[in-house]
């Protein structure tokens, strides 16, 4: 209830989102976000705000996005953002031209040209920097007459497209409303971004794959791969380039590629700018440089890391089973502040199922303590999680995750684990979040963790596949400083009114120790606790700082920081309501009254939710009218968006309780023991309420308390008024009896005892 969107909108899928509390036990909130047709997700990523921004594709005509940037037609790219409590919109965005938009290869059943997995129909991945600037990498097959191509900006660094299937790279601002630059980048064959990343200068790293040997954005001889072969007989290599950050210039690009199809399908940065990339080949010979002793000689996963300029490799790997073609199909990729290497991927009999080529599980190598599940499946068709030491030094950890999937008379008795493409991620601490898509045919059990919000498939439809949710904290990535602050118990809250206390915790939790620095001149404070408190009583922005600490990991300590901004222009927030017309009428006149301390309100900067599922922005002035479908209980809430003033956002909340007759009503138990603390529930319709307790006692309060400290019968009278319905009031009588404690005794006899 409250979702943004509570209902399936019809067509064939619309994307679902869901929200779990970090110890998934518990749902945050549930939504469907898609229109009339097909939606499917790629991406996500959840800002410091903790709002959610997913890239994805559409056919629908009504997808629930008010914006768009191109002709559109067929399947179009999607960028969505949604606020932290999953019940609206911050902005969204449809992209595309006439043909499809997000879709990587037009046949998507089948291994061709760079679609080499199932799902791979579905890869591009979204990312935002500090000021909340969203970065999307994808694909679009609009590359014909410009009246029907995809849609580029002035002064990017290709604005028009090669052929046949380009890969794209967008900026869009942080209310997800607007694009800030938009180019393709492909030559004259298939090309396609998977994933992106920003450098230490916030230059841009693109990377994909690409069947193109003309790719206008890899004309240098100073970096790694300058050419593909001409009339080579793979059908793609894979491409890193580096832009810059306003999308005009490509500062450097590379080929990485063999004479056998190869692809990247992560891409990250360290601390010092270099560049790692992760992908599959389907040659023995990836190139193996000044790698450490972990390795596998023919193996089809490889590591690459690579200068910043993208002139040479730093170190190269490969790691999997040594089988002819790769074993996983890539889903996330990590570099952590240790520089060790994170990745997961699923194998196994769903690509064969689906016409694709690609290898089992089997063979994978397993390390460390914690190993989830040691060995794969007979069909080796499980999730792999793999963690590589810096510079590739040893093998950190590895296991496998999924249902058992045993073979009878040679034919496996499910689908498999797997997904249907697009990306998870792990976080900065290496903690992986994988979506899977799980349990298919429920021919066997699909292990939930005990507690955990849903540990059984309720599916019944189609293959019975449900989604599963996957969280594994591997502890490799070192101590972490994550601050968060809380105002007036609103979590994230940054911003507030002199004077100001604001609580402060450690979001990652695994340092000994912590210094805190308020950034207001008092002296920082040492402690071993996650959670702390400080006062702030001049106005002011204030940078936070936060050093986490701990002597035995790889990083030793770690800094992070927040500003706080305090000010001094509180907005008094207040509103009444009336209503115009007849009594019978549930038509209201609601008037804002609120008052600015300093200053004035900028315009639509008030949002009223008026408790019936309606919201409507304006400004302050003038009166806001609104009709209710039917009599009921409604909290109406008048919202301050205006963050010029120190408590925005900020909310004030009323209670209306609509019926054109006044009926007094009321729930409390009957008896009770003395002293007798009765509980009031009333469900009347009014505006105002008079309670008589019977004891001499009174109270205007809605849902009142009333302690009879000594026995006896007492007749509590409710009157209920609203001077808008056409009876003015209504009462009615409860009584009440209260009675002693019992007191346990007991006698015997004879007493004393005889014999």
């Amino acid at each position: 209830p409250g979702a943004f969107q509570t209902n399936f909108a019809s067509g064939k899928f619309d994307i679902s989102i869901m929200k779990l509390t970090p110890d998934g036990k518990n749902r945050v909130y549930a939504t469907y976000i898609g229109g009339s047709g097909q939606e499917q997700p790629h991406s996500l990523i959840v800002d410091p705000q903790g709002n959610l921004i997913l890239a994805g594709r559409t056919n629908s005509s009504n997808y629930p996005a008010p914006n768009k940037f191109g002709k559109g037609g067929g399947f179009d790219i999607v960028v969505t953002k949604l606020n932290a409590s999953g019940n609206a919109l911050i902005g969204s965005i449809i992209i595309g031209g006439t043909l499809d938009d997000g879709v990587n290869i037009t046949t998507v059943v089948g291994t061709n040209s760079l679609n080499r997995n199932y799902g791979d129909d579905a890869r591009s991945e979204v990312i935002i920097d500090e000021a909340n600037n969203i970065y999307v990498a994808s694909c679009t097959q609009s590359v014909g007459a410009v009246s029907d191509r995809f849609l580029t900006t002035p002064g990017v660094f290709q604005p028009a497209p090669g052929a046949n299937q380009d890969a794209v790279v967008l900026k869009i601002n942080p209310n997800c409303n607007a694009v800030i630059w938009s180019s393709f980048l492909g030559g004259t064959s298939n090309d396609a971004a998977y994933v992106l990343t920003l450098g230490n200068n916030n230059n841009v790293y693109v990377a994909g794959g690409t069947g193109s040997i003309d790719m206008p954005e890899i004309s240098s001889s100073r970096v790694i791969q300058s050419t593909r072969p001409p009339n080579s007989p793979d059908p793609c290599d894979g491409f890193i380039v580096e832009l810059t950050n306003d999308g005009s210039t490509v500062l450097s690009g590379t080929y990485l590629g063999t004479s056998s199809a190869d692809q990247i399908y992560g891409i990250q940065t360290d601390k010092t700018g270099n560049v790692y990339v992760m992908g599959t080949t389907e040659s023995d010979f990836w190139p193996v440089i000044n790698a450490g002793i972990f390795g596998a000689p023919r193996s089809k996963q490889f590591i690459s890391k690579i200068q910043p300029d993208l002139s040479a490799y730093i170190y190269s790997t490969t790691f999997g089973s040594g089988s002819a073609l790769p074993n996983i199909s890539p889903t996330a990729f990590l570099v952590d502040r240790c520089e060790n290497v994170y990745v997961s991927g699923w194998g196994g009999k769903t690509n064969p199922l689906e016409g694709y080529g690609t290898g089992t599980t089997r063979g994978m190598p397993i390390a460390g303590t914690g190993v989830i599940k040691p060995r794969t499946d007979a069909s080796g068709s499980d999730f792999y999680f793999i963690v590589i030491k810096k510079d590739a030094a040893s093998q950190l950890y590895g296991t496998f995750f999924g249902q058992d999937d045993p073979i009878q008379g040679g034919t496996p008795r499910t689908v498999g684990d797997h997904v249907d493409g697009g990306t998870s991620r792990f976080d900065k601490t290496g903690v992986i979040y994988q979506a899977l898509c799980a349990n298919c045919l429920k021919t066997v059990s699909f292990f939930g963790t005990p507690g955990s919000w849903s540990t059984t498939n309720n599916a019944t439809v189609g293959g019975a596949c449900n989604l599963g949710m996957l969280k594994i904290r591997m502890d490799f990535a070192g101590v972490a400083a994550g601050p968060q602050s809380s105002i007036n118990g609103v979590v994230s809250d940054t911003a507030g009114c002199a004077p100001l206390t604001v609580d402060f915790t450690d979001t990652i939790q695994n340092a000994k120790s912590y210094i805190w620095d308020f950034g207001d001149g008092t002296p920082p404070v040492s402690t071993t606790s996650v959670t702390i408190s400080h006062p702030y009583t001049s106005v002011g922005t204030y940078r936070v700082t936060l050093i986490a600490i701990d002597p035995t990991s790889c990083n030793i300590a770690d800094t992070a920081y927040l500003n706080i901004k305090v000010g001094d222009n509180k907005a008094m927030l207040d509103f009444t309501f009336a209503k115009p017309g007849l009594c019978t009428d549930l038509s209201y006149i609601f008037t804002n009254t609120s008052v600015p301390t300093k200053g004035a309100f900028k315009p639509n900067t008030f949002t009223w939710d008026f408790g019936d599922g309606t919201r409507f922005t304006t400004s302050q002035n003038p009166p806001v009218p609104h009709t209710y479908a039917g009599p009921g209980t409604y909290i109406v809430k008048l919202i301050l968006t205006d963050t010029s003033f120190c408590n925005s956002p900020d909310s004030v909340s009323k209670e209306i309780r609509l019926s054109p007759i006044v009926k007094a009503q009321f729930t409390t138990p009957a008896t009770g023991c003395a002293p007798y603390n009765a509980v009031f529930v009333n469900t009347s319709g009014g505006l105002t309420f008079l309670w008589d307790f019977g004891d001499g006692k009174f109270s205007t309060q809605v849902n009142p308390t009333n302690l009879y400290p000594s026995p006896g019968i007492f007749i509590v009278k409710l009157f209920a008024f609203d001077s808008t319905s056409c009876n003015k009031s209504d009462s009615t009588t409860f009584t009440i009896t209260v009675v002693a404690k019992p007191v346990a005794a007991f006698t015997f006899s004879p007493n004393p005892p005889q014999e």
